[in-house]
């Protein structure tokens, strides 16, 4: 680019191409667009070789250097969505899931109780936790969480392996808090909605005052309220062939008759966690925001 200048008040012209007087100030324009001033004489000042950037303005960040971090926050959560299976984290840890491991821990302790401790003792111990009519009418506050301490049929028993499953895949997309108030919501009121008509039914003289004591305990309403609400944060291909599979197998077990109410239970604590799938998904969006992970990271 040839470049001009004005003549100043003082001093000769300096040779095109000379070299400059001691006290001369020289005002290189490159990055402005401005000419060479050298002591008020036009002179001809060379070109950067081809391909050498210009000396940018003091202050400003290039655009590409401002947008490479952005960039490179999204690429590495990418990556981490992108990151092979991880089977350890299908089981609760006291770190990434503590309100499961807890809780986990806990029903160990009852199981070990149930197997070891003198059975009088035991069923004396189920009986004042049972949520049956007439405990729930006595000490609802105090039976309805109890009965969630033990498991029907020990740590052997499916709902056992269904609830490290299914609570730990839970807590880590919703956190701990969150997956508590699932399952109790579930527990809670798929209790109250198949022990209410019994207490309805024994009052009108439709049962007998038997089914009032009816021996009722276990975790397995919250669970199955927790795999229906999970059910809403799984991909498609994985939401619908769960839900198929396990309320097919409540179905089955309705059909037999074994235990009508206790089946009724089920199908309701799922319907439940179906009906917050709203909630569920507003909840990830906090818990994503809240630990700042990729939305396939959970």
């Amino acid at each position: 680019m040839e470049r001009t200048a004005t003549a100043g008040p003082s001093g000769p012209p300096a040779p095109s191409g000379g070299p400059l007087p001691p006290d001369a100030v020289v005002d290189d324009g490159a990055d402005r667009g401005a000419d060479a001033v050298v002591a008020g004489v036009p002179v001809e000042v060379p070109r950067a070789p081809a391909g050498m950037p210009h000396q940018r303005a003091r202050g400003t960040v290039p655009e590409g250097v401002r947008a490479e971090p952005a960039r490179l926050a999204r690429s590495a959560a990418g990556l981490r969505g992108l990151r092979g299976p991880r089977p350890w984290r299908l089981l609760p840890t006291p770190v990434g899931t503590p309100f499961t491991f807890g809780y986990a821990a806990l029903l160990a302790v009852t199981s070990l109780v149930a197997r070891y401790a003198d059975p009088a003792v035991v069923d004396a111990l189920r009986q004042s936790s049972s949520t049956d009519v007439a405990h729930l009418v006595r000490a609802p506050l105090l039976v309805l969480p109890a009965s969630a301490l033990w498991i029907a049929g020990g740590v052997v028993s499916a709902y056992s392996l269904c609830f490290l499953l299914v609570l730990t895949a839970l807590e880590r997309r919703i956190g701990g808090l969150r997956t508590a108030g699932v399952f109790l919501f579930g527990h809670v009121l798929a209790t109250l909605a198949t022990e209410v008509p019994i207490g309805l039914a024994v009052l009108t003289g439709r049962l007998p005052d038997s089914a009032a004591h009816r021996l009722d305990y276990g975790i397995s309403f919250g669970v199955a309220a927790s795999l229906g609400a999970l059910a809403g944060l799984l991909t498609p291909w994985l939401r619908w062939p769960l839900l198929t599979v396990f309320v097919g197998m409540l179905v089955q077990d309705l059909a037999t008759f074994d235990d009508p109410m206790t089946s009724c239970g089920h199908l309701i604590a799922v319907g439940l966690g179906v009906a917050t799938w709203p909630v569920m998904r507003r909840w990830r969006r906090v818990r994503l925001a809240e630990t700042g992970a990729a939305p396939g990271t959970g």
